[in-house]
């Protein structure tokens, strides 16, 4: 049960790190949009389709994990 917990523990603060960096990512992309920089855009869109990819991909490992105790 603890082994368990400790998973959990860890996917929740990698998925919290992917997210602060997806944040960031939006936060730079858009700054430099703004400034005219155009092409940054789509390029920064498919880094943070990956990013929301690894997140789903974390919850899915919990999901297959939290099955197979049951």
């Amino acid at each position: 049960m603890k082994r368990n917990l400790v998973q959990v523990d860890a996917v929740m603060v990698l998925i919290l790190v992917l997210l602060v960096v997806q944040i960031w990512l939006f936060s730079a992309t858009l700054d430099s949009y703004l400034a005219g920089h155009r092409t940054v855009a789509l390029p920064a869109a498919i880094v943070s389709l990956l990013l929301f990819g690894a997140c789903g991909g974390l919850l899915g490992f919990l999901k297959r994990g939290s099955d197979r105790q049951d």
